[in-house]
């Protein structure tokens, strides 16, 4: 990206090594709603463009550190410095020293041959089975993101959720992982009716549409569902905000209820009014959300490789020459699964 809206296919020198650091080939690069933010929009990135985007990358180790090399790996989309105190605290996906591939200096981006990493947050891939190296690609945010949301919100064994953009890219997974992380009931919302139908096959027990619909008619259909399941309708709900939409997040707040919990997902600029004092009297609490730190990508691997969370009807890939036309269609929401750009370079 040479600037917002333009992109130029060029070659870049590689950089010298330093210690600690290898090559990734690139097998897959997953183009998600960050890179259109900074290619349409103009939200800036760190690394003032000319740069590389994409940071959801699987590939191969080609140079570096000789225990890593010829290994298949994910490529975190947020790498931290391991060393600051939010990274011994836990909090390490905030590390307020982390490093994102096609946005941080120093790093470009996976929209590219290779890419220049840290070897020691990579995630090392392993036994896949029949799942193609390409498709892991989107487990570096668009599957990692919603299963550190999960674990922000505690999900376990018998909650409820609610997922707020449940047909989305990122929304797919937040669906599937909460079911693969035990909730008894999911509830999807969505604008887009045949593919919120599509996630009925695939962790969605209820699907809602709220087009046409306030509120209080999307409280109706979930209290009727509850109703029929014999469960509580308005306590203990959580609800994932994926969409960053004004309309997503005001309907989000209007559903949080007594004890509940809303965690925020996606990303927006919108701002949204709401009166403080009901999380007081719910007891509700409201939870941002920011990527997930690279110690648990292997747990999330793992339920992709077993098929607790499905890959393959929610991704495609297309060659690499083809970003700006995928950019287009993903910009103007002609895309019905996920993409992957796969390097198709001379």
């Amino acid at each position: 990206m040479t600037q917002p809206g333009v992109l130029q296919r060029t070659r870049l020198p590689m950089p010298e090594l330093q210690p600690g650091e290898v090559v990734v080939e690139i097998r897959g690069c997953g183009v998600c709603h960050t890179d259109l933010s900074y290619f349409y929009s103009g939200v800036p990135t760190v690394h003032k463009p000319p740069l590389t985007l994409g940071h959801e990358i699987s590939g191969v180790v080609v140079d570096g550190d000789a225990p890593w090399r010829g290994r298949e790996v994910v490529v975190p989309a947020v790498m931290p410095c391991g060393e600051c105190a939010l990274c011994h605290s836990g909090r390490s996906n905030r590390c307020l020293q982390q490093k994102m591939p096609g946005n941080s200096l120093g790093m470009y981006g996976g929209f590219s041959s290779h890419i220049v990493v840290p070897g020691r947050f990579l995630c090392l891939v392993g036994d896949r089975g029949a799942t193609p190296l390409e498709h892991l690609a989107v487990v570096a945010d668009a599957v990692t993101t919603p299963y550190q949301a999960a674990l922000r919100a505690r999900v376990a064994e018998g909650d409820r959720v609610i997922v707020i953009g449940a047909a989305g890219g990122v929304g797919s997974f937040m669906v599937q992982t909460a079911k693969a992380m035990g909730a008894a009931a999911v509830i999807g919302v969505d604008i887009n009716e045949a593919k919120l139908k599509f996630m009925e096959g695939y962790g969605a027990d209820l699907t809602i549409n709220p087009r046409g619909l306030g509120v209080k008619d999307v409280k109706d259909a979930i209290k009727a569902y509850c109703q029929q399941r014999g469960i509580p309708a308005n306590t203990g709900w959580k609800i994932f905000e994926v969409t960053g939409t004004r309309q997503g997040q005001e309907l989000a707040l209007a559903l949080l209820s007594f004890v509940g919990t809303l965690v925020i997902v996606g990303y927006g600029t919108d701002e949204v009014s709401y009166m403080f004092s009901k999380l007081m009297a719910f007891d509700a609490e409201v939870i941002g959300t920011w990527g997930c730190p690279p110690d648990k990508y292997a747990d999330v691997l793992a339920m992709c490789v077993d098929g607790r969370i499905q890959l393959a009807p929610f991704v495609e890939t297309r060659p690499m020459s083809q970003i700006e036309q995928v950019f287009d269609d993903a910009h103007h929401g002609r895309l019905s699964r996920r993409v992957v750009l796969t390097p198709d370079f001379a």
